[in-house]
């Protein structure tokens, strides 16, 4: 076994880097090569064991060793590889905040990005569900979705327990899973009703003071109010914005499905159109923080040597991230109309990874008479991981520290950047109560 009690060298103290994804190489999708790689990772997990409590990747490794004859890892059937990867929603956390032997250790310990090459593998030998490639298909079931009459009947039967018991037996969607809502009063819809005011922009802090907001497909069919809450709060502030038309998905469900060529399709398309936009003098928000994450980390890991992809990387801001930039330079109002009293506020694993800080909490917390309870734990939703049958137990669990921080602090809201993670917080609650989104409740402390 490899010694992983060694410590870190001192260069592993540095923050941690990410080297290019090789998915263009062949070698990338040798099945004989990644299992050499999961392997010689394996065994620095199982020798290290810091991550043990972060998702259940690592206590499906780790039990499969320990129920072992030989308590090792050449005790573990081949297969329980695939059940590790398997469980890993690459939210990023055990690199960002846990694992010692990152780059620029010698060991060199991507395990996300090792989990993504497996997934890649996986599903470029066609041994993927139709479920999975449903799930991740997010524009086509949108628009489908979001028809007038469909969304209602979609609506209906999301909520309807025969329904959903069937929806178990043919997809493998579970049943107790909180399942997204569709509108048609899209984003779109909703902003070619919009009257702009007219502002003139303020460049300061790095900021150009003028916003091209990627509405993100969650944001465009499922939650709207998203992105017209993010409208008023920015247009508040004295921040023109314009919807990006004509987009699609970030690539994120793809990515998390293995098929790395549907990401760069939709990065063919999106890319163009955002960079653009940063021509003409737009910064780029979105209101999920994966989709951000997309464009800052993933893209930029995926497309290196791509110019336009630098540019995009270089603009675009979580929503909070952008705000407390402006305040920092005396561009952001704090005139609030309405104290919002007590917040648990949820910090998403895909807005912790970015390194930005907790921007959301100091800019709620600018707010009067508001207390704003961070909770800095994964909330288990990541992404299709809490829907499917399989894994929804697995997701719950994983959750349940951070429902019964929310539960303790008695707060008069709880709130996540993430929307998802919000709902699967509510679905943890059990209690009828409701997510408010942070946008939101900024809006509703301006009283706009």
């Amino acid at each position: 076994m490899t010694d992983a009690t060694i410590p870190p060298r001192e260069g592993s103290l540095e923050a941690p880097t990410r080297h290019p994804l090789d998915w263009k190489n062949p070698e990338f999708y040798n099945e004989g090569a990644l299992f050499k790689e999961l392997e010689r990772v394996y065994d620095i997990c199982h020798g290290c064991r810091r991550c043990f409590s972060l998702c259940n990747a690592f206590p499906t490794l780790f039990d499969a060793i320990d129920n072992s004859e030989t308590l090792e890892l050449d005790g573990v059937a081949k297969r329980v590889y695939w059940d590790v990867v398997d469980q890993c929603y690459l939210c990023d956390m055990c690199y960002m905040t846990k694992c010692p032997y990152v780059p620029p250790h010698p060991w060199n310990v991507d395990f996300p990005h090792l989990m993504l090459r497996a997934k890649a593998v996986k599903f470029s030998k066609g041994e993927v569900k139709p479920r999975d490639k449903l799930l991740s298909a997010t524009d086509a079931v949108g628009r489908l979705a979001s028809i007038p009459v469909v969304a209602e009947m979609v609506n209906a039967a999301n909520s309807n327990k025969l329904a959903r018991k069937a929806l178990d037996k043919v997809l493998g969607v579970h049943p107790d899973a909180l399942l997204p809502h569709y509108h048609s009063r899209t984003l779109a819809k909703a902003y070619a009703e919009h009257q702009a005011p007219a502002l003139t922009p303020q460049p300061a802090a790095g900021t150009q003071g003028k916003v091209a907001l990627f509405g993100t497909c969650y944001g465009n069919y499922n939650e709207p109010r998203l992105g017209e809450d993010l409208l008023a709060v920015f247009e508040h502030n004295g921040i023109p914005v314009t919807l990006v038309n004509d987009t699609r998905c970030c690539g994120m469900p793809k990515m998390e499905l293995g098929d790395l060529d549907a990401v760069a399709a939709a990065k063919d398309h999106n890319i163009p159109l955002l960079a653009a936009l940063v021509d003409a003098g737009y910064d780029i928000v979105a209101p999920v923080p994966s989709c951000v994450l997309m464009f800052k980390q993933e893209l930029p890991l995926m497309f290196p040597d791509d110019a336009a992809v630098a540019k995009v990387r270089a603009a675009i801001f979580d929503p909070f991230e952008y705000l407390a930039l402006r305040h920092k330079a005396g561009k952001f109002n704090t005139t609030f109309e309405n104290p919002l009293g007590t917040v648990a506020y949820h910090v998403a694993c895909h807005l912790r990874v970015q390194n930005i800080g907790l921007k959301t909490r100091d800019i709620l917390s600018l707010v009067q008479d508001t207390q704003v309870e961070a909770i800095e734990r994964c909330s288990g939703h990541d992404g299709t991981y809490a829907v499917k049958s399989e894994f929804h137990d697995a997701a719950m669990k994983i959750g349940k520290p951070v429902v019964s921080r929310v539960q303790k602090a008695e707060a008069d809201h709880y709130s996540s950047d993430c929307a998802m993670a919000g709902h699967h917080i509510q679905n943890g609650l059990n209690d009828g109560s409701e997510p408010i989104h942070p946008m939101s409740l900024l809006r509703r402390a301006y009283g706009i």
